[in-house]
C-alpha cells in the first residue's frame, strides 16, 4: 500500500529513513524478478514503491534531513 503524505509526516526522521531503505530494496527486488523475465503478483507495485520512496525524500528535503 503506498504510503500517505500524512503517514509520512507523523514518522521521526529515523523512522523515515529505515521506511526508505526498506522501500529500495524492495524496489530492487521487485525490478530484479522483472529484469529476470518473470511477472510481478501486481503490475503496479514497481510504480507504487517509485511513488512512496519520492514522497519520502520529498519531506525529508522539505524537513532538511540528509538523504
Amino acid at each position: 500500500m503506498a504510503l500517505k503524505i500524512r503517514e509520512i509526516r507523523a514518522m521521526n526522521p529515523e523512522e523515515r529513513g529505515e521506511k526508505l531503505f526498506e522501500l529500495r530494496s524492495e524496489l530492487m527486488h521487485e525490478r530484479g524478478i522483472a529484469a529476470m523475465g518473470g511477472s510481478t503478483p501486481s503490475p503496479g507495485k514497481i510504480r507504487q514503491i517509485r511513488t512512496s520512496i519520492a514522497r519520502i525524500m520529498t519531506i525529508q528535503t522539505e524537513e532538511g534531513e540528509d538523504q
